[in-house]
C-alpha cells in the first residue's frame, strides 16, 4: 500500500497515512469493543462483526446485510485480486516468473485450501509470518541506519510534499491526500469493519481489552511497518523511476544494499508471497463468515469459493490500476456504511470504557458482565 501510495500520489502520502492512522485508531477501538460486546457462539468459537452489531444494537436487518454484502465483495474479491496481484508481480519482477503460470498456481492453492485446510495454514502462519515480519523490520532497521544522515532530509521530504511546497517530488496535495488516505486504511483497516470480525473471535474479560488491541494494531502497522517501508524507498530514490507496488520496494531495498545483488528482493519477494497468501484466505474467511450471516447455506458458499479462484486468478494476469480501482470503491462503500454504525452505537463502547476505567482504578483486573449495561443486555449473551 504505502508504495503505491508514494508511486502515485509523491511522498506527502507517507503524512496522510500517519494522519488517518491516528483518527482512526479510534474508529478501530470502537468497532473492535462494539464486536466484543455482542459476539455470539459458534461451533468452534465466538462470531462476530459489523454485521452483528448492526443488526443487535440499531435492530436494522436490511442494514447488516448491506454491510455484510459490502464486506465480501471488498475482501473476498477486491482485496484478493489486490493480494494475487502482489504475489504475482513480485515473482516475476524478481525471477521473470510467468503472470499467467503464477495465476494457476494461486488459485489451485486458494481452492484446496478454502476447501479443508484453512487451519493448517492458520497453524503455519502463526509461525511463519510473525518471523518474516520480524526479518523485514531488521532489514529495514539496517538500511535506515545506514541512511541516519538523511532522516531530516527525509522527514522534510514528507511534509514538504504533503502541504504541496514541493510538488516536483510527484503528486499535488490533493493526490498526495488522497492517495494516503485510501492506501492508510488498506494498510491498517481502521474503522473499515474487517478487524471487528476477528477481534470477535477472542476470549478476553472485557470487551475493552481487545479494543485495545486493535488500536496498538493500527499504531504498529501504519507507524512502524509502513513508515519503514517508506523511508527505504525515499532514501533509495527509484519511487521517480516509474515503477509502482510491491516492484517499487524491491527496486529500492536492492538500490539500497547494492553490489549488483537482487537478496533484498528475493527476500521481499518470498516474504510478501507468505504475507498476501495468508491474507487471502483471511480474506475469504471474512466474506465466508459474512455470507452465513445473510444465508447459511453450503451451496452458496461453494459458489463463492469457486468465485473467490475465479478472483485470484484474475488479480493475478491484470493491471494493477484495475485491482486498485475496483478495491478503492468497494472499500469506501463498506467503511462509509460502517462508520455510520459506530457513530450510532459509540455510545456503548464509551460506557465500556468507563467501566473498564473504572475497575481499574480500584486495582481490579476489568471483567464484564452483561447486566453493566441494562439496556443492551438482551444482545450480550456471551457476557451472561
Amino acid at each position: 500500500g504505502v508504495a503505491t501510495a508514494i508511486a502515485f500520489g509523491g511522498p506527502g502520502a507517507v503524512f496522510w497515512m500517519w494522519v488517518i492512522a491516528l483518527v482512526g485508531a479510534s474508529s478501530a477501538f470502537v468497532e473492535s469493543t462494539l464486536a466484543q460486546l455482542v459476539k455470539v457462539k459458534g461451533d468452534k468459537s465466538f462470531m462476530g462483526g459489523p454485521a452483528y452489531y448492526i443488526q443487535k444494537g440499531l435492530h436494522c436487518r436490511w442494514w447488516a446485510v448491506t454491510f455484510a454484502i459490502l464486506i465480501t465483495l471488498t475482501f473476498g474479491f477486491a482485496f484478493n485480486s489486490v493480494q494475487s496481484n502482489t504475489i504475482s508481480s513480485a515473482f516475476h519482477s524478481c525471477f521473470g516468473f510467468s503472470v499467467e503460470w503464477m495465476a494457476v498456481i494461486l488459485t489451485a492453492m486458494t481452492l484446496v485450501i478454502i476447501w479443508g485446510g484453512v487451519q493448517r495454514v492458520s497453524r503455519f502462519s502463526e509461525i511463519v509470518v510473525p518471523v518474516m515480519a520480524v526479518a523485514y523490520l531488521v532489514l529495514a532497521g539496517v538500511i535506515i541506519s545506514m541512511n541516519i544522515q538523511r532522516i531530516p532530509e527525509i522527514f522534510a521530504m514528507i511534509f514538504s510534499n504533503a502541504f504541496g511546497f514541493d510538488s516536483a517530488l510527484g503528486g499535488t496535495v490533493g493526490s498526495a491526500m488522497v492517495m494516503g488516505v485510501k492506501r492508510g486504511l488498506f494498510s491498517n483497516e481502521a474503522g473499515e469493519g474487517s478487524t471487528p470480525n476477528a477481534a470477535a473471535t477472542a476470549s478476553v474479560t472485557h470487551p475493552v481489552k481487545q479494543g485495545l488491541i486493535q488500536t496498538l494494531g493500527v499504531y504498529t502497522d501504519t507507524l512502524l511497518v509502513c513508515t519503514a517501508t517508506a523511508f527505504i524507498i525515499l532514501c533509495s530514490g527509484v519511487f521517480v523511476d516509474g515503477h509502482d507496488g510491491i516492484v517499487l520496494t524491491q527496486r529500492a531495498i536492492d538500490a539500497e544494499l547494492g553490489g549488483g545483488h537482487q537478496y533484498g528482493s528475493i527476500f521481499v519477494c518470498v516474504a510478501i508471497f507468505f504475507f498476501a497468501f495468508t491474507s487471502i484466505i483471511a480474506n475469504y474467511y471474512y466474506g465466508e463468515t459474512n455470507i452465513r450471516f445473510i444465508l447459511n447455506n453450503e451451496r452458496v458458499i461453494s459458489v463463492y469459493r469457486l468465485a473467490v479462484g475465479a478472483i485470484v486468478y484474475f488479480g493475478s494476469i491484470t493491471s494493477l490500476d484495475i485491482v486498485w480501482g475496483f478495491a478503492d470503491i468497494t472499500m469506501a462503500l463498506m467503511t462509509l456504511c460502517n462508520l455510520a454504525a459506530i457513530v450510532a452505537l459509540g455510545k456503548y463502547a464509551l460506557m465500556l470504557l468507563a467501566d473498564y476505567r473504572s475497575q481499574l482504578m480500584k486495582g481490579i483486573d476489568p471483567v464484564y458482565s452483561s447486566d453493566t449495561i441494562p439496556s443492551i443486555a438482551d444482545e450480550t449473551e456471551c457476557w451472561r
